[in-house]
């Protein structure tokens, strides 16, 4: 319960709190990245502010939106194309305001009916082929005790879509040429073993998820009449959850992935 009487908002999505040994900090800024989210909102609570120091360092970052977020509201009469059109727009402005200059592309997969399937596999193989990123991001499919099924199926897309990438013989009909990641980071990570040094871009992770506004009730525990107070105890959260994670690793602020770099 808090102070006031009320319930505690739910905990905030976002980068596993390590309690596992810590083996690497940093990879190199790489030229081009992906990151492969379930749902708009996703990559910026999991690694928001690690494309954001990435993109002021010169990274072209790009984003793979697998569902069409049409789930994210507790209206049983909202209006849902509208909420799909609105959370693509909301995803857009996050990737902007993280500095990202690569393409947001929005695969449409129905929110809460993703299945990690050969066709949804090629989808994403192309994309990492066409994107040809040095580091792929996405969903630890390992993770136990996960609820949520896209974020499950979405892991073991990306992971499986980067063995289909890199290979020849995977999907010979694509337009691109084969491509191979030289690493993946796996975020809310059973077992992390990584962290990236994300002092000084966490208020951009909390800027970028300030743009999804239509997200404030569900995820963010911000309500529509909030005066400013609930805003700032977001940011706080958001804020203390990195300096757990950063502290995990010796640095200021932090997030944490299993990081795979033999691909």
């Amino acid at each position: 319960m808090s102070g006031t009487g009320g319930p505690e908002p739910s905990p905030l999505p976002g980068s596993e709190i390590p309690t596992t040994a810590i083996t690497s900090i940093d990879l190199p800024v790489p030229a081009r990245a992906l990151v492969v989210a379930a749902h708009p909102d996703d990559a910026e609570f999991f690694c928001g502010a690690t494309l954001a120091k990435w993109a002021a360092n010169g990274c072209f970052v790009n984003y793979l939106v697998l569902t069409d977020g049409s789930k994210g509201t507790w209206d049983a009469d909202a209006d849902i194309e509208q909420l799909v059109a609105v959370r693509a727009d909301e995803q857009r402005e996050a990737a902007r305001r993280l500095g990202a200059t690569g393409p947001v592309v929005m695969l449409g997969h129905i929110d809460g009916e993703l299945t990690a399937d050969l066709g949804a596999r090629d989808e994403v193989a192309y994309w990492i082929r066409a994107l040809t990123p040095d580091v792929v991001l996405g969903h630890d499919p390992w993770k136990r005790y996960r609820l949520h099924p896209d974020h499950r199926h979405a892991g073991w897309l990306t992971v499986d879509a980067v063995v289909a990438a890199r290979d020849p013989h995977f999907s010979p009909d694509h337009d691109v040429a084969a491509h191979r990641p030289e690493a993946l980071l796996l975020f809310e990570a059973d077992e992390p073993d990584h962290v990236e040094d994300v002092t000084g871009f966490v208020d951009r992770k909390v800027e970028a998820l300030l743009a999804h506004e239509s997200q404030f009730v569900t995820t963010h525990a911000i309500p529509v009449d909030d005066d400013g107070t609930a805003v700032e105890a977001f940011r706080r959260r958001i804020h203390d959850r990195a300096a757990s994670v950063g502290g995990t690793g010796g640095v200021g602020a932090g997030e944490a992935f299993k990081a795979l770099t033999a691909l």
